[in-house]
């Protein structure tokens, strides 16, 4: 990145200001995690004291620049914020005041989510990323640099950020806003359309798989399922060897694939034509519709409707990893209202119109999602 204004080290203009803290035998302590990609800090756990082993830490307060040594590649950089005043930290997150005469936290704060900075630290950083130990010790992070203009030109510049960040997202507001907007109208009219008619799920689908052994050192294209009904993705060819499984499920057209393990949190959908062909793992059960008692166009939208992942959610119990599977016997005796084949025919045309519009919607994603990189590119390059 060339900047008019030329480049300062950190070292410049940031000073350690470790602060260790012993903590007592039966001291809990409120611990700090740093998220990825100029996220900030955030409040990882209470930590009961019979769980801590290691009983140095550190007091971070209000104000600190702080990053996580191992992860610094990854954009882990922030300032800590009034509610993690007081808490504590290991020793692989360093901490420094910040020479406010200099530097406005806000403009340091947006730099951390540059992805210049992530790749300086990347390169500046020893040891393996593979094995999660690419570090980037105190001394070197001294190193790193910023553009830096005068306090009155940062502050200029952090305001015109954050008002088209503000733009921003308000554009991804809306667009949310509107997605379920559609999925709501999706769920309405289906209700609408099936009137009194209810149906168990087994009345119009039924489990088909059609598996193959997959070769050992073959290849295969893999198929999974997003969860909150964003529909299935294709993977990365897979090494049958670096697998435990001996057979998966071949794919068609229409099928209806339900993730075991996250059905409930809206990992179902009907696999495109554009898909049919590849393999799911046994994770995921595939099913077919009934002739005559189901179009895989009509339900596709609806298992992507948060109508019906909270009705599959009740079906099972427990929580997180513990929570309960939706076993394909248990997913094929669910109820609901379903309206008659004419009915769902009926209604493929307005279900395609609100399908392009969604579409619509989920192609400006990226486009948003790019927007505010290139923002702080040209803000730190000066050309705002």
């Amino acid at each position: 990145m060339s900047t008019k204004w030329g480049w300062a080290r950190f070292g410049d203009f940031l000073h350690p200001n470790s602060r260790p803290y012993t903590l007592g035998a039966e001291e809990d302590a409120n611990l700090v995690g740093m998220r990825l990609y100029g996220a900030g800090p955030f409040h990882r756990e209470l930590k009961p004291a019979m769980q801590i082993a290691k009983k140095t830490h550190f007091v971070i307060k209000l104000g600190d620049i702080i990053y996580n040594k191992l992860f610094a590649w990854k954009g882990t950089f922030g300032i800590v914020p009034r509610g993690l005043d007081g808490m504590f930290v290991s020793d692989k997150f360093p901490t420094y005041e910040l020479d406010r005469e200099r530097v406005d936290e806000n403009w340091l704060r947006w730099y951390f989510r540059c992805p210049v900075l992530w790749e300086e630290a990347r390169t500046m950083s020893t040891g393996s990323a593979a094995l999660s130990k690419l570090t980037l010790n105190p001394p070197k992070f001294l190193l790193l640099t910023m553009p830096l203009p005068p306090l009155d030109e940062q502050r200029r510049i952090v305001a015109r950020v954050e008002a088209l960040s503000a733009k921003i997202e308000e554009a991804r507001s809306l667009r949310a806003q509107a997605a379920e907007g559609v999925r709501g109208f999706v769920a309405s009219l289906h209700v609408k359309m099936a009137g009194t008619r209810v149906r168990r799920l087994e009345q119009f689908l039924e489990l088909f798989e059609e598996q193959e052994r997959v070769q050992i050192g073959g290849s295969y294209p893999q198929v999974g399922v997003r969860g909150f009904g964003q529909g299935l993705f294709e993977r990365s060819p897979v090494e049958a060897a670096h697998t435990t499984y001996a057979a998966f499920n071949r794919l068609y057209a229409g099928a209806v694939v339900l993730s075991q393990v996250k059905g409930w949190e809206g990992a179902i959908a009907v696999c495109p034509s554009s898909l049919a062909g590849r393999y799911a793992s046994p994770e995921y059960r595939t099913f077919r519709c009934i002739s005559g008692e189901a179009e895989p166009e009509y339900v596709a939208p609806l298992f992507a409707s948060p109508w019906f992942w909270s009705r599959l959610s009740d079906l099972t119990r427990g929580v997180g990893a513990r929570r309960e599977r939706v076993r394909p016997e248990l997913f094929l005796r669910m109820e609901i209202p379903m309206p008659r084949i004419e009915d769902q025919r009926r209604a493929l045309p307005l279900l395609d119109n609100l399908g392009n519009v969604a579409k619509c919607q989920a192609e400006t994603a990226p486009e948003l999602d790019a927007l505010l990189p290139s923002i702080l590119d040209r803000a730190f390059k000066g050309e705002l």
